[in-house]
């Protein structure tokens, strides 16, 4: 597969030649540091294609609404998925790539100098810390393949504005998960607002896709430390 097929794919609209050319300079220089970062598991071009970059991009297609001159933090970051794509194709969009793996948030650093993604910020660190440290708070947040729903939710709520949105990347079986989560999402002052399914394109994998709103102030007990959140999930 070559990257300008994603060309063909109606929902990335936005999507052009310059574009392509940073997604493909990100791709390569993954490719390329992913033995000493450990960054993916995808080390064929057809496969980092479609299951990395377009993955990333499948948020496109639920995002009905203008996010441009917002802010929005990944959490969990990596290798930038899919902060990395996103901040390509959303040009005009804040992106606040949070890793807490030193060498990682490195990669990301070298990744934005490299792409020259004025629109991107690399933060090592945790969300729960983040939150402590300083008072930045974000209109969105985005995660992809970092943990259980309630523990996700306690370390990205705390983060948005109120208003703010979660918009979660999921598999196919996150009925369980998001079952679970009803008790974080009240004690979050928190609730779902869309739950959706997709075909990856160039694929026949289902990919879910779930978004939650910030509806009031998150209550001064949350966020925990992550010990105990991972521990004992609301």
């Amino acid at each position: 597969m070559k990257l300008n097929e994603l060309l063909t794919i109606y929902f990335l609209k936005d999507l052009n030649e310059h574009k392509l050319s940073q997604l493909e300079d990100y791709m390569f220089f993954t490719l390329q540091e992913n033995e000493k970062f450990n960054l993916t598991a995808h080390k064929e071009i057809d496969s980092f294609i479609i299951k990395n970059i377009l993955d990333s991009l499948l948020l496109v297609k639920f995002i009905d609404f203008d996010i441009s001159n917002k802010t929005v933090i990944d959490i969990g970051s990596g290798a930038g998925l899919p902060g990395i794509p996103l901040a390509i194709y959303y040009t005009n969009t804040k992106f606040y790539l949070l890793e807490p793996i030193k060498k990682r948030a490195n990669f990301l650093e070298q990744v934005k100098q490299k792409l020259n993604l004025e629109n991107v910020t690399v933060i090592n660190g945790r969300a729960e810390e983040i939150f402590k440290e300083n008072d930045l708070r974000f209109d969105f947040a985005t995660a992809r393949a970092v943990a259980n729903l309630s523990i996700l939710l306690e370390l990205t709520i705390p983060l948005l504005k109120v208003g703010g949105i979660f918009m979660c990347y999921k598999g196919s079986n996150y009925e369980n998960e998001l079952t679970s989560s009803f008790s974080a999402l009240n004690k979050l002052f928190s609730s779902t607002l869309l739950v959706d399914n997709c075909v990856l394109p160039f694929s026949k994998e289902l990919r879910s896709f779930i978004f939650f709103k910030k509806d009031k102030e998150t209550p001064n007990t949350y966020p925990r430390s992550y010990s105990l959140i991972k521990k004992k999930p609301l």
